[in-house]
C-alpha cells in the first residue's frame, strides 16, 4: 500500500542539495532555433531522462608520481594497425571486387582515429587519407559510443561510416604496448589476394624490354653544380676581315649542364647595337661540321623493322650502337687562360677569369698559375674637346659654361669649402696686407704708397692708396677687389689664364696689375705671422729653408760672417746690410725679415714697473682677488729668521699655493723687478702692498689702438719695431746644419721662437731668474719709417693685449 503524497511521507530529493544551476540547452544556429545541449545535464548537474551516460574513453594506466593529463602523458604516441576492406566493382569484366589495403592510426592522447590508404602506382583510384583524425562513433544503434582501444585486436572488424575494415596485423610498438596493458593479441592474418592486381602484375612483367633503354642521368650534376658558373674574359681578333677590329667578350660556362654562352662587351660610342647575347646558351662543339641529313644523328641504331602496321610492328636496335656519330663539345678541362677555342669558325682567345673560376680550377685541377695575358685593346682615337677662345664677355669660367651646356648655362660655382675655411672668424680676418710702391722712375709716383690686400677666401686682390693731404693725388680705391691675371698672357686664349696667388706676394716681389708695376716693401704683422705658420705654402717664410740656403754658401761668401761671429746681436739695419752683402741671389728681402723675426733679441727690453703693476691690478680687480693678507701670513711662516725677505722660488711657491691669478711670465717679470740686488731676495710685505689694488690703486695702463682695417692701416711702422737681432744664435744654428753630429746648441727656446706658438717664450727653470722673452712683434720694414712709437713691455702686451703680442686685430 502506497503512502499518501503528503509532507512527511515522501522522500525529498533536494535534501542536502547545494547546486541549482541550469545548463544552456537552446541556441540559434543559422537563424534556426535548435537544441544544442543533448549531453548537457539538467538543474544542479543531474542527468535528464532522455540523456545517456557520457561515452567512456580508453582506460590507460597513469603510472606513479604526478598525475599528468592524457594529452601530456601520451603525446605523440600512436598505435598502428594494418587492415583492409573489400570494395565491390560493378559492370567490369576483369574484376568483381577489389581488396584495398590501409593503415589505422589510433592516437592514445584523445582516442582519435585516422585511416590512411598507401598510394599505389597507376592505381587509377583516389588514395591517401580515407578518414581524417577524429573520434569515430560505432554504427547504430550505438552511435553515441565511440571506439576505444578495447575494440582493436587482430581479426576484429570495425565499421566506419558503413565501410568495414578488418585488422590483420600490428606493428612492434603497438604489440608491446597492448601486451603491457594485458591485452592478448591474436595471430596475424594474411591479406587475401586481389585478382585484378595479380593479373596486372603479370602484364607488367611481360612488357619489360629485352634490352634496357639507354639513359644518361644528369640529375646529380645538376644538384651539385646548380647556379655554379665559370666566367672567362676573352677577345676575338677580327682585324683580318674588312672593317674588322678586336672585340672583347665574356664567356660563361655552366657547370650544371656543360653549356656555354658568350656576351659581347659594348663600349660607349662603339657604333654597334647592344645585342644581349653573342652566342645563346648551348653546348659548343669543338669541330664545326656541315649540317647532317635527316636520321643521320639518332640516339639508337635501328637494324630491322618487322610488320607493316604501325601498331603491331617491332623494331630491332643495335645494342652496341655501331656507326653512331659522336660529337665532341667543349668541357671545363678545355678552358684555361691562354687557350684558343673555336666558336663556330671564330677564334677566341681567353686572357683572364674571375676569382670563383680560379678557385674552382685550383681545387679540381690543381692549377695555381693564373697570370692574365695582354689583350689587344682597340686603339681609340680620342679627340680632345675643342673649346672656342675667350670672347671677352664675362669671366672665363662664365664663358666656359656656355660651351659645356646646351641648355640654359649655370653660373660658375664658388669654392664653398675654401670660403668656409678662410672666412673671417673673430680676430682672424684671413686677409694679407702688404705695403707696395710703384716700380717707376716718375718723380710724381715714386713716393706713392699702396696697400695690397689679398683675400684668402677667394684669391682676390684689393689695392688701396691712402690719401695724403696736399699731395695733389686723390687717394682711395686704386683697384677694385677682383682676381688679377699675371702679365704676358694671351688675351683671347683657349686655356685658362693664370692669376696671382698668395705665394706670389712677398716682400721684395715685383707684381704687375693692369700694366702698373708694384714692388712690395713691407707687410703687416698678421701677414708675417700667417705666412710663418703656413711655411709650406709660403717658402719665403720657411726658416729651415733659409738656414739651409745660408749653410750652402761658398767659402768666399761665408767669410763675410766672420767679423760678427763674436757679436751677440746686431741692430736691425746692420743685419739687413750684412745679409744683402751675401748677394741678391742668396736672400731676398722677405727672407731677411723672416730671419730677423725669428732671431729677435729681447734681452735689452726693460720692464716698466708702474705699467706692470697697473696691468696686474686690472687683472686682480677683474677676478675680484683680495686675499693679500695671506701672502704676508705665509711669508711669516716661511721666514724663520723674521728678516722680512724670502727667496724668489719660495715666493713663487706661495703664489702657487694661494692660486693668485697672475700668469707665470708676468710673475717672473714682477719678481725680477722687485728682487734686491744686494741679497737677491724679495721683501714679501712690500710685494703684498704693491699688489693690493684697494689700498694702493694705480691708473689703468695705456692701451694702444688695435684696429688694422684696410681703411686705417696705411703702411705705418709697427708699434714694437725690430731693434736687435741675435746673430750668434743664427750662426750656431747654421753650424749645426753643417755638422749634424755635433751636440745641439744651448736651449733655443730662450733665444728663438717658433711660429704659431703662444705669445710668450717657454719659461726657464724655477731657480733661474731669466727675463720673460716674447714672440717677435711687428717688425720694421726693410726701409724703416722715421717715427718712434711708444714702447710697451712684452709681458704686459701678452696678458692685456693678446692681439698685439701674437697677431694683429683684424
Amino acid at each position: 500500500m502506497a503512502l499518501p503524497y503528503i509532507p512527511g511521507n515522501v522522500f525529498n530529493k533536494n535534501l542536502g542539495k547545494t547546486k541549482y544551476h541550469k545548463s544552456h540547452h537552446f541556441d540559434i544556429c543559422n537563424e534556426v532555433h535548435q537544441l544544442v545541449g543533448f549531453e548537457k545535464p539538467g538543474i544542479g548537474g543531474e542527468r535528464l531522462p532522455f540523456q545517456r551516460s557520457k561515452p567512456p574513453h580508453s582506460s590507460l594506466p597513469r603510472g606513479t608520481g604526478t598525475e599528468l593529463p592524457a594529452w601530456v602523458a601520451y603525446d605523440k604516441q600512436v598505435l598502428c594497425f594494418d587492415a583492409y576492406f573489400q570494395e565491390a566493382v560493378f559492370e567490369c569484366r576483369e574484376e568483381q571486387y577489389r581488396i584495398r589495403k590501409c593503415k589505422i592510426y589510433f592516437y592514445l592522447e584523445d582516442d582519435s582515429i585516422q585511416i590512411v590508404e598507401p598510394r599505389m602506382k597507376n592505381s587509377g583510384i583516389p588514395q591517401g587519407t580515407i578518414t581524417r583524425r577524429h573520434r569515430i562513433p560505432k554504427p547504430p544503434p550505438n552511435e553515441d559510443i565511440f571506439y576505444t582501444l578495447d575494440d582493436f585486436n587482430v581479426g576484429n572488424e570495425i565499421t566506419v561510416y558503413a565501410r568495414t575494415f578488418k585488422i590483420v596485423n600490428v606493428d612492434d610498438f603497438t604489440r608491446n604496448f597492448m601486451r603491457k596493458l594485458g591485452i592478448r593479441l591474436n595471430p596475424s592474418i594474411q591479406i587475401p589476394e586481389d585478382p585484378y592486381m595479380e593479373n596486372r602484375k603479370a602484364m607488367d612483367e611481360g612488357n619489360h624490354p629485352l634490352k634496357p633503354a639507354y639513359k644518361h642521368d644528369t640529375l646529380k650534376q645538376f644538384l651539385d653544380h646548380d647556379r655554379h658558373v665559370l666566367r672567362f674574359y676573352c677577345y676575338w681578333d677580327d682585324r683580318d676581315s674588312l672593317y674588322g677590329d678586336p672585340r672583347e667578350m665574356v664567356l660563361h660556362y655552366f657547370l650544371a649542364d656543360d653549356t656555354i654562352e658568350i656576351k659581347e662587351i659594348n663600349f660607349r660610342n662603339s657604333g654597334r647595337d647592344a645585342v644581349p647575347m653573342f652566342i645563346r646558351r648551348s653546348k659548343l662543339p669543338k669541330v664545326v661540321e656541315p649540317l647532317p641529313g635527316l636520321g643521320v644523328v639518332t640516339p639508337h641504331t635501328l637494324l630491322n623493322v618487322f610488320g607493316t602496321d604501325g601498331w603491331n610492328c617491332y623494331y630491332v636496335t643495335d645494342p652496341l650502337n655501331v656507326g653512331a656519330i659522336h660529337q665532341e663539345f667543349y668541357r671545363d678541362n678545355d678552358l684555361a687562360i691562354g687557350a684558343m677555342i673555336n666558336v663556330w669558325g671564330r677564334k677566341f682567345v681567353i686572357y683572364d677569369c674571375d676569382e670563383f673560376t680560379k678557385e674552382y680550377y685550383r681545387i679540381k685541377f690543381g692549377i695555381n698559375d693564373f697570370t692574365p695575358l695582354k689583350t689587344i685593346k682597340e686603339e681609340k682615337c680620342e679627340y680632345p674637346r675643342q673649346i672656342p677662345p675667350y670672347n671677352g664677355f664675362g669671366s672665363e669660367e662664365d664663358s666656359l659654361a656656355n660651351c659645356l651646356s646646351v641648355s640654359i648655362p649655370k653660373p660658375p660655382q664658388r669654392d664653398f669649402v675654401k670660403f668656409m675655411g678662410y672666412d673671417r672668424r673673430g680676430l682672424e680676418s684671413n686677409v694679407l696686407r702688404f705695403l707696395a710702391k710703384l716700380y717707376t722712375d716718375e718723380p710724381l709716383d715714386v713716393d706713392r704708397k699702396f696697400i695690397l690686400s689679398y683675400f684668402l677666401t677667394d684669391d682676390t686682390i684689393l689695392v688701396y692708396e691712402p690719401p695724403i693731404r696736399n699731395s695733389g693725388i686723390q687717394g682711395g680705391k686704386f683697384l677694385e677687389r677682383s682676381r688679377v691675371k699675371k702679365p704676358n698672357q694671351p688675351r683671347w686664349g683657349v686655356e685658362f689664364s693664370e692669376y696671382y696667388t698668395g705665394c706670389d706676394l712677398y716682400v721684395g716681389a715685383i707684381v704687375e696689375f693692369n700694366s702698373h708695376k708694384f714692388i712690395i716693401v713691407d707687410a703687416d704683422d698678421y701677414a708675417y705671422t700667417y705666412m710663418e705658420k703656413h711655411a709650406d705654402e709660403f717658402p719665403q717664410s720657411d726658416i729651415c729653408r733659409i738656414l739651409k740656403k745660408l749653410a750652402r754658401l761658398s767659402e768666399d761668401r761665408r767669410c763675410l760672417l766672420d767679423p760678427v761671429r763674436c757679436a751677440t746681436s746686431l741692430p736691425f739695419e746692420q743685419f739687413c746690410q750684412l745679409m744683402r752683402s751675401l748677394g741678391k741671389c742668396c736672400l731676398i728681402d722677405h727672407d731677411i725679415v723672416t730671419l730677423a723675426r725669428y732671431y729677435q733679441d729681447r734681452s735689452q727690453d726693460k720692464t716698466n714697473l708702474c705699467d706692470l703693476l697697473a696691468l696686474i691690478h686690472e687683472r686682480l680687480r677683474r677676478l675680484n682677488f683680495e686675499n693679500f693678507r695671506d701672502i704676508v701670513d705665509l711669508g711669516l711662516h716661511h721666514d724663520g729668521q723674521r728678516c722680512g725677505f724670502l727667496e724668489p722660488k719660495i715666493i713663487k711657491m706661495i703664489f702657487k699655493s694661494l692660486k693668485i691669478p697672475i700668469p707665470g711670465d708676468v710673475l717672473r717679470e714682477l719678481l725680477t723687478a722687485l728682487t734686491c740686488k744686494e741679497n737677491c731676495m724679495i721683501d714679501y710685505t712690500n710685494l703684498a702692498n704693491c699688489l693690493d689694488w684697494r689700498r694702493n690703486p694705480l691708473p689703468p695702463p695705456p692701451r694702444e689702438p688695435t684696429s688694422c682695417d684696410d681703411s686705417t692701416w696705411a703702411g705705418n711702422p709697427p708699434m714694437t719695431p725690430l731693434k736687435n737681432v741675435s746673430v750668434k744664435a743664427m750662426i750656431e744654428d747654421i753650424c749645426h746644419l753643417e755638422h749634424p753630429d755635433q751636440p745641439d746648441p744651448p736651449p733655443a727656446e730662450y733665444r728663438a721662437w717658433t711660429p704659431g706658438q703662444s705669445g710668450v717664450a717657454p719659461a726657464p727653470p724655477c731657480d733661474e731668474q731669466a727675463p720673460a722673452q716674447q714672440l717677435p712683434q711687428h717688425p720694421s720694414p726693410i726701409m724703416p719709417m722715421p717715427s718712434e712709437p711708444k714702447t710697451v713691455h712684452p709681458a704686459a702686451q701678452s696678458m692685456a693685449y693678446p692681439a698685439v703680442a701674437g697677431q694683429s686685430c683684424q
